[in-house]
């Protein structure tokens, strides 16, 4: 591997951010086949090093060579959706021809990859999974030989997982330099080479993954062990009834959801758990669903649907409050808020004047959820509300929503991640081909994916 030569070097890179430092002094290396994993908490500064390595942003100190085309896939969709897959990845190849030729040009490149992409298909009718899909093949599309990967299995159910890991190692086998960002350990510890560390921007490790464990790597990451968040919960069931899901939702007798379940939903995507959690949310109409109290949604889209990126997050703050109509607001009080939301979610990386884009997703992602849940609602539905965090703030996040159940809150949970649903949720959901059954919550994973599929569990 180290006989390969370097198609990135990135030397002694050091960046600000007005007077908030954000790289002190980084360099790394990505040669041609290798897989080099890089780590960190939440505004550690991967992104930016990541932005830097493009050409996106200058750093302010330092050095970049690349010996190939680089292209990143951002955590953010790309992708224009009224185009169609196949004028995307035009778009993004700068290729003349956006009809039939750019069409057979699309084909030819997502067979070559291997991508369940339809090129006629528009994107806004492309489900999470599918457009995150999308963004690896615009990177590909530009014949780039070094490829950023910034959280690209955030959304990926675990099959698709495993389709995306064997991709990568089939890349960087033809020679590719792949950059994987991620906070899966047990991903990178699968498929990477290398391993670089971050932590408030500063490198506090770098070598072979060979030896490494989830273990040190945490440790590299927070600097220490993470202590432990117990919330206790009330036994499922025994609340006030808050969801009421009846025919045609369930073949059988009506299901109640109460106040202190933490309800998990286990789907594969396009069975209906959209729909389902979009109407218990209250943002859509769906028959089968009742709901009584007040409701708040963190969206599985934060850039399209949680944040307005150009919008301040005092700004962002206030389209949350004024929701259910006019109200009076002295902005000193909500800017106030805002500060106070930042300081006990462990918001980094901005003020409450910073532009939400200014945000890395993560702690983006740590706005959304603490301003969904300040507003203490009766029913709070969570679609994937850990994508792209690391694992301090991921345990933090399942201890609020947890701690949001035990004061009483309806909690609706579904993620990409089975296991995330199974350990986090009381009470556990399947729902196939638009129909919900409940499941004993100690079901066996394997037996819960067969009932995913509607198959006996």
């Amino acid at each position: 591997m180290s006989a390969r030569p370097p198609l990135l070097t990135l030397s002694h890179i050091s960046h600000h951010f007005g007077a908030a430092p954000v790289l002190d002094d980084v360099s790394l290396a990505v040669r041609a086949g290798e897989v080099h994993a890089l780590l960190g908490e939440n505004g550690a500064g991967k992104t930016t090093l990541m932005r830097i390595a493009t050409g996106a942003i200058a750093a302010r100190d330092g050095s970049v060579a690349r010996e190939a085309p680089v292209a990143m896939v951002h955590q953010h969709f790309t992708s224009i959706p009224a185009f169609t897959v196949a004028e995307n990845l035009a778009l993004a190849a700068g290729w003349p021809h956006g009809g039939p030729r750019g069409r057979d040009r699309a084909a030819e490149l997502i067979a070559r990859i291997g991508l369940p992409l339809d090129p006629t298909a528009r994107v806004d009718g492309l489900s999470v999974q599918l457009r995150q899909r999308l963004e690896i093949a615009q990177a590909l599309a530009t014949s780039a030989r070094v490829l950023l990967l910034d959280e690209p299995t955030a959304v990926l159910a675990p099959r698709e997982v495993a389709e995306l890991l064997s991709l990568v190692r089939r890349l960087a086998a033809e020679g590719a330099a792949i950059v994987l960002i991620s906070h899966k350990l047990a991903e990178v510890l699968e498929v990477a080479d290398t391993v670089t560390v971050l932590r408030a921007g500063r490198v506090t490790l770098h070598g072979p993954m060979a030896g490494q464990t989830a273990a040190s790597l945490s440790e590299a990451m927070i600097g220490g062990a993470m202590p432990p968040r117990e919330v206790t919960l009330p036994a499922p069931g025994g609340g006030e009834p808050r969801v009421r899901l009846g025919p045609p939702l369930v073949a059988d007798a009506p299901l109640v959801l109460h106040s202190g379940d933490v309800v998990g939903i286990a789907a594969i995507e396009g069975n209906g758990q959209r729909d389902l959690l979009r109407a218990i949310a209250g943002h859509r109409a769906l028959a089968g669903v009742e709901v009584e109290g007040t409701t708040g949604l963190v969206p599985e889209d934060r850039g399209l649907e949680g944040l307005i990126g150009g919008f301040t997050l005092t700004e962002n703050l206030l389209l949350a409050e004024v929701r259910d109509g006019p109200a009076w607001l002295g902005w000193g009080a909500l800017e106030e808020r805002t500060a106070t939301l930042l300081t006990r979610w462990d918001v980094r990386g901005g003020t409450p004047r910073s532009a939400a884009r200014a945000l890395s997703g993560g702690n983006q992602q740590k706005f959304i959820l603490g301003r969904t849940l300040g507003q203490a609602p009766d029913v709070v539905v969570a679609e994937d509300p850990t994508r792209g965090l690391d694992v301090a703030a991921t345990a933090e996040v399942h201890a609020r929503l947890r701690t949001a159940a035990a004061e009483g809150a309806c909690v609706v949970v579904h993620a990409s991640d089975l296991d995330e649903v199974r350990s986090l949720a009381t009470r556990l959901l399947v729902m196939h081909e638009g129909v919900v059954r409940e499941l004993p919550r100690d079901t066996p994973r394997a037996s819960v994916g067969d009932a995913m599929l509607g198959l006996p569990a």
